[in-house]
């Protein structure tokens, strides 16, 4: 069992109990839930904004502990000032150190777009993103079947939620497009042995259908990655580690935005 497995198999058992705890009654309570997400491709595209989707993550598997005196508030605010176009939030507790709550206080404090940055097998976590002040989701698909991402897509579409289809190679990308996606991921992480590769994404460039947004993730640790990345035709990049690493992320990812 790789580690990918072992987070989807935690996870089955976090969504059960979290049914037990929350009805989706609940969820449909929540103050977040009534408001109007966000336009993820209208912070994207923005000129005055840089295409970079910054993340919030304390720990991962493969690396332990990134950064545990980093507060939510001060990094995501930091991030969403130097120039970010949207924020990515980790949600899960196990693996990542995340929390419901971290997703919560960014919404609070933030005016751009926020990724649910989770492993989402289940529509009732699409629902929790929602009541939590998420603007987009992520669906994995090395853990979904073509069927459960047209469905998650569709239901969280029609919450008014944007949709970033994460894959790994080609051939995850042709058997995940469906309509009900906004965006397309091109994870360079192997999440089965964590190893990055930046050469995943330029592969896949030209594979992605032109109606989606296309996205870069993990691996990318220099401004002149991002500027080859935008000229095969990328609008976005996902940047965690190389920025949460830092002893002051907000200075780290300023530093990064005036190279670019």
């Amino acid at each position: 069992m790789n580690i990918l497995d072992k987070i989807v198999s935690r996870k089955k058992e976090e969504v059960a109990l979290a049914k037990q705890s929350v009805s989706v009654k609940e969820l449909e309570a929540a103050l977040n839930f009534s408001r109007t997400p966000l336009i993820f491709k209208d912070f994207l595209l923005d000129k005055k904004r840089t295409g970079i989707i910054s993340e919030f993550k304390r720990r991962s598997p493969s690396k332990g502990l990134i950064n545990g005196t980093a507060t939510i508030e001060t990094v995501t605010q930091a991030y969403a000032s130097a120039g970010a176009s949207a924020l990515s939030v980790l949600t899960d507790t196990d693996f990542f150190g995340g929390k419901a709550d971290d997703l919560i206080a960014a919404r609070a404090v933030n005016q751009i777009p926020i990724l649910r940055k989770d492993f989402m097998i289940d529509e009732y976590q699409i629902l929790e993103a929602k009541a939590w002040g998420a603007d987009l989701i992520l669906l994995i698909a090395a853990i979904l079947t073509p069927q459960e991402i047209s469905s998650f897509g569709k239901l969280a579409q029609s919450l008014g939620l944007s949709v970033l289809l994460e894959v790994h190679d080609l051939a995850e990308l042709e058997r995940s497009i469906c309509p009900h996606l906004n965006a397309v991921g091109v994870n360079n992480r192997n999440l089965g042995d964590f190893t990055v590769n930046i050469q995943t994404s330029f592969d896949l460039a030209t594979k992605i259908p032109a109606e989606f947004l296309k996205i870069s993730e993990s691996a990318i640790d220099n401004p002149e990655v991002i500027k080859e990345l935008k000229k095969v035709g990328y609008n976005g990049f996902l940047i965690g580690e190389n920025f949460m690493k830092a002893e002051d992320p907000g200075k780290a990812i300023r530093d990064f935005v005036e190279k670019l």
